[in-house]
């Protein structure tokens, strides 16, 4: 009996206390305090050389049973000849159309049969080679792999039929704001002599005048052993990799070609507007930006932090003022292209023709806040956005070889992720405040407009921004191609 009371009187209490509980009213006055940020550190990096002196990179993930396997060679879109704009990407492309004694079809049945998957693909300074592939396939798929990378077929009805698709994509950007915006802005920023204002497909002239021995010296030329690494991540270690990289990459030979000179990158030296006319357009595309700054800048942490601020994040200034505060568009931001010359910042957003002056004005208002020290609260919640975001962008071998590649790429150390967050939490207001003046003066800022000049040009030069450039569709396009077998 007495044992049942104490029981009873347990259960009495714990009601008590939960009743108690539910009367407390939660303090909303503020958000719950954040932990201290994750600790983040890589698994050890290996390195070895194949007998030909390929380097390879290898980073061991044993959690489950695949394998990526990156072959990167540093040469890209910056390295084609003039008249020839688009060949790097055509060739990269033209290597998933038939290879070694397969077409392309065949090509194609024979990744799917191991599950496995590959790709090739060409940047502003790299093209590459990319598999990834079940563990028990692994043999069979590296072959595949080298293959693509080393003896590509380049069939001509595979060419002609590329061709078609690119001069299709010409004809179909005519009619997308969005495209025709990012070309005119980084035709306007760097220039048709640089390869970073040149569209990465190329003109109608360029496409219509690839042929099958372009590619062929093209890959000739670039893809040599001492222009390459190989990036390795998975379920293997050094002494497993080592012997089937040697079978499948082992015997290649040659030497590349050197690189070429680019042009001077010339920084904007005062604001401009260029407008291209797209009569009828609901909306309008707005593009804003100068030459920021190259991936191996000091400075690169406080413009990390400091584009999260202003446009790099949902929460962000850009974001909340003209989609949140003002209802202008579905979304607005702003980005560092970080490359080995200079990239671009750029900001931007797609916004109704009518509230087109609006947006732009709000625009230019946040450019001008961000030179000022930012609140402590602002710059810690833009700091632990990125902290605690970092680790979840190494979750697959894909995600991490990409990160292995960008540190081949950019010469970074072995550690150098390790210390990234570190690096993150002791940017300043000073730092944030010192990068927003060096790199994003309103005053010296080139602003492209893709939308209806009837609609906009008056509101527009009313705010008295700069004069207005007019440009038209076949300025940034050329004129629309004929595209054979089509009305």
């Amino acid at each position: 009996m007495n044992t049942k009371l104490r029981m009873f009187g347990v259960i009495i209490l714990c009601l008590g206390m939960t009743v108690s509980a539910w009367a407390q009213k939660p303090d909303r006055s503020a958000p719950p305090p954040l932990g201290p940020p994750p600790s983040f550190s890589m698994s050890a990096i290996q390195h070895f050389t194949l007998s030909n002196g390929v380097p390879v990179v290898l980073l061991e993930k044993h959690q489950v049973p695949l394998v990526q396997v990156n072959l990167v060679v540093r040469a890209g879109s910056v390295l084609d000849p003039p008249g020839k704009t688009g060949l790097a990407s055509m060739m990269a492309s033209m290597m998933m159309e038939g290879a070694g004694e397969r077409d392309a079809l065949q090509l194609a049945d024979a990744i799917d049969f191991l599950g496995a998957q590959v790709g090739s693909a060409a940047g502003m300074h790299t093209s590459g080679v990319s598999l990834q592939t079940p563990l028990s396939k692994l043999d069979s798929a590296i072959a595949l792999q080298a293959d693509v990378a080393l003896r590509p077929a380049f069939a001509p009805a595979e060419l002609e039929r590329k061709r078609k698709s690119r001069l299709t994509t010409l004809l179909q950007w005519r009619d997308e704001p969005r495209s025709l915006a990012s070309l005119a802005f980084n035709s306007t920023l760097y220039g048709s002599a640089h390869p970073y204002g040149a569209s990465s497909i190329g003109d109608e002239q360029a496409i219509r005048s690839l042929r099958v021995e372009d590619l062929r010296q093209f890959h000739a030329r670039y893809f040599c052993p001492d222009n390459a690494v190989l990036i390795v991540v998975g379920d293997v270690t050094a002494a497993e990799m080592k012997p089937k990289l040697e079978r499948a990459f082992g015997a290649w030979k040659g030497t590349a070609a050197a690189g070429v000179n680019l042009p001077q990158i010339k920084q904007v030296e005062k604001r401009s507007v260029v407008l291209v006319d797209k009569p009828g357009a609901a909306q309008t595309e707005i593009r804003i930006g100068r030459i920021g700054a190259s991936r191996i800048t000091d400075d690169y942490y406080p413009l990390i932090v400091m584009n999260t601020i202003l446009g790099g994040s949902f929460s962000s200034r850009l974001n909340q003022n003209l989609r949140e505060q003002h209802g202008y568009t579905y979304g607005a931001g702003s980005s560092f292209s970080f490359r080995l010359l200079p990239g671009p910042f750029l900001a931007g957003a797609a916004v109704h023709t009518a509230i087109t002056d609006s947006a732009l004005m709000e625009f230019m208002r946040e450019l001008d806040a961000i030179q000022k020290p930012v609140p402590d609260m602002e710059l810690e919640r833009a700091k632990n956005y990125i902290a605690l975001g970092f680790p979840g962008e190494f979750q697959t071998v894909g995600e991490i070889a990409g990160k292995l590649e960008e540190m081949v790429i950019y010469d970074l150390a072995d550690t150098y992720y390790s210390h990234y967050i570190g690096r993150i939490q002791a940017v300043t207001k000073a730092d944030v405040q010192r990068v927003a003046r060096k790199y994003l003066d309103p005053a010296k800022m080139a602003i492209v407009l893709v939308g209806d000049r009837a609609a906009i040009e008056s509101k527009i030069g009313a705010m008295n921004l700069a004069s207005i450039a007019h440009v038209s569709i076949e300025d940034v396009l050329g004129k629309a191609p004929v595209i054979e077998g089509t009305k």
